[in-house]
């Protein structure tokens, strides 16, 4: 796990002299799994060899095929592990964007992790209470190493739940960077970057739950566990029922 350019540029990235660490399987981003292997091959099907229309495809399939759900586990490496992420249909921006980059490897495009602290004023109610605060840490997305150069793709939000927001969903053409609009279609404030974190070549699990500790409070965070383990690790809320807040 080694961070890398911490610009929010797209045109400020520069490719490493080696790419390997981006096409690896690790632990956690599991791209031999079979069971992504097989997904990877079925979504790219006959662009398997044109990376950008397959890092467009996989994109779409992650986006709208994965549920958004904020309140899955996330303080283990398995919670995040890409098999699991697949298998079980739902994830955070985190699970969701290395389920993505596991994709993304196993159609051998150089893939990794980058993250941002984001100010997010379209939400729910509920999921602001949760929180105690509108800054979402460690806000994840995956970048893709295309025609020369690292782009962003942000997979977390699945079609429904934007309309049901009125934010129109991010579309990506494998070409330019996909991230949040800071406005929803309303015209009101809607994402703001705060903090630019870096690229991973893998998900740093402890570092990210070390700085929701820190934003959120220990006690807070660690109610969050104690709770995910009494519901046997599933998500303890629904969240596409939660109200939706305009801040």
């Amino acid at each position: 796990m080694n961070s890398r350019n911490s610009s929010p540029n797209a045109d400020a990235f520069h490719a490493p002299a080696d790419t390997d660490a981006a096409l690896r399987p690790t632990r956690i981003l599991n791209s031999d799994h079979p069971e992504i292997r097989a997904c990877a091959r079925e979504i790219a099907g006959n662009e398997i060899k044109n990376p950008v229309k397959t890092a467009v495809k996989l994109y779409y399939a992650v986006r709208d095929g994965i549920r958004y759900d904020p309140y899955c586990p996330f303080y283990l490496p398995e919670h995040y592990r890409a098999d699991n992420v697949l298998r079980s249909g739902r994830g955070f921006c985190i699970s969701k964007a290395g389920l993505l980059c596991a994709l993304g490897r196993a159609c051998g495009i150089p893939s990794r992790l980058g993250f941002a602290d984001v100010r997010n004023h379209l939400s729910t109610r509920q999921l602001l209470d949760y929180l105690g605060s509108d800054l979402f840490v460690f806000h994840g997305y995956t970048e893709f190493f295309l025609q020369g150069g690292w782009v962003k793709a942000t997979p977390a939000f699945n079609k429904e739940l934007c309309l049901r927001h009125r934010v129109s969903p991010l579309d990506f053409d494998g070409k330019k960077d996909s991230v949040f609009q800071p406005y929803n279609s309303e015209h009101k404030p809607y994402m703001e970057y705060v903090k630019y974190r870096g690229e991973y070549d893998d998900i740093p699990v402890d570092e990210i739950v070390n700085a929701w500790k820190k934003a959120y409070g220990t006690e807070r965070v660690q109610s969050w566990i104690a709770h995910m383990e009494k519901k046997r690790n599933t998500s303890p809320r629904s969240f596409d029922a939660e109200d939706v807040f305009s801040g």
